[in-house]
């Protein structure tokens, strides 16, 4: 692994800085708060190319990887516009209709998702089972050639805004009780399909819902990859979920660090600035510190789940998991420690509204629960890596 970037990666970097420098944490802010959506934004960045970045070039993408992918959602939350739907659309469901789509599925879909004009929800979390999947309650039957969907899902980002949602469920025609899992492409406007918003503490403009499906009616081919595709096909989207959930609390991170040192620059208290006093400088240091060793475990990551896509030897899936399941717990750990150190250099101007800081709170503290609690990355490293027994 070279820790130092590519040329075409750091341009890369470079102009979606600029890009979301255009933008800036005033109009991420302003979109929350009037229940706007930042569809400009997402717009522009779908024609530079930036959220097809990971797509396959034949389908109009960039041909890049989930390290690609990740800089882009670092940097734009690093310009204050943290996007949650890159992970959710771009990251999660074109990567799964990438690898075991149909090539029907791929021509319909991925060019939407190369240049931004597609968006598409992931449905997993159900009431009953959270981190459980084995129990998800969701059945998929057959009707003729048709398939109905019956259950419900909870916590689903940006339904309202997406053109469809890519629903986990469970064929009805295993008999075992275990998990069969399958994934469909629900349209929004599909008969039988409902959502509600739940009003959440969490200042953003992708909003979260729960969605009803009473025998939701689809076709025959908006079951992804086919009835075999199983396990694979769920798990094609977990690992670059965890990847790009970690490059956006990074992100985040860094836009929250950036502010605490410009005040501890500016703000002068007995005549020197208060960033000269190490009960100021200290914190914010551990957290820069923190904030870059979280960023090396994304890197790393990134860099190994793409080495796995190519074949790489010495590259499995128990070492792609381990280490997006690290960058993910570390970069939310991270991340909920330098808005924590931001706040505190603003002193009470941390939670005002003009100084910027205090809403990053809700969002980075979501991160260490989303989309895997640490407590269950937790368990992951103790069973798989350390080889101690499993707890649960």
């Amino acid at each position: 692994m070279n820790f130092t970037e590519t040329p075409e990666q750091r341009m890369l970097r470079q102009a979606v800085a600029e890009l979301a420098a255009r933008y800036g944490y005033q109009y991420f802010i302003d979109k929350a708060k009037s229940g706007g959506k930042t569809t400009e934004l997402w717009e522009e960045a779908g024609r530079l190319g930036y959220l097809g970045v990971a797509v396959p070039e034949e389908y109009g993408g960039g041909g890049g990887g989930i390290y690609e992918l990740a800089i882009v959602c670092e940097e734009l939350a690093a310009g204050g516009c943290p996007l949650l739907l890159i992970v959710v659309s771009p990251a999660i469901a074109a990567t799964v209709i990438a690898k075991v789509g149909t090539e029907d599925q791929k021509k319909r879909y991925l060019p939407g998702f190369a240049d931004g004009s597609l968006k598409m929800s992931f449905a997993i979390t159900e009431p009953d089972a959270g981190s459980n999947s084995h129990r998800l309650a969701t059945v998929a039957r057959r009707d003729g050639t048709d398939w109905l969907l019956t259950g419900r899902k909870v916590f689903i980002s940006g339904v309202d805004e997406t053109d469809a949602t890519l629903v986990v469920a469970r064929l009805a025609e295993s008999s075992t009780g275990r998990l069969r899992p399958a994934l469909f492409v629900v349209p929004r406007d599909t008969p039988g399909l409902e959502y509600r918003e739940i009003p959440m503490e969490v200042t953003s403009p992708e909003k979260q819902f729960q969605v009803y499906l009473d025998e939701a009616r689809l076709p025959a081919d908006a079951l992804v990859g086919g009835e075999d595709a199983g396990l694979p096909a769920l798990f094609a989207g977990l690992n670059p979920e965890r990847i790009t959930i970690a490059a956006y609390a990074n992100g985040i991170a860094r836009f929250a660090l950036a502010r605490g040192v410009a005040y501890a620059r500016a703000r002068q208290v007995w005549d020197v600035p208060i960033g000269q006093h190490q009960g100021i400088a200290h914190p914010l240091a551990q957290a820069k510190i923190a904030v870059e060793l979280a960023r090396l475990a994304t890197q790393k990551a990134a860099w190994l789940y793409d080495q796995g896509e190519r074949g790489a030897d010495g590259v499995d899936d128990t070492a792609v998991g381990e280490a997006a399941n690290i960058a993910k717990y570390a970069a939310a750990e991270a991340a909920i420690d330098a808005v924590d150190k931001a706040i505190q250099a603003h002193g009470g101007n941390g939670l005002t509204t003009e100084y910027g800081v205090g809403a990053l709170w809700s969002i980075v503290r979501a991160a260490r629960i989303a989309p895997v609690s640490r407590e269950m990355i937790l368990n992951f490293v103790a069973q798989h890596t350390l080889g101690l027994g499993r707890s649960y």
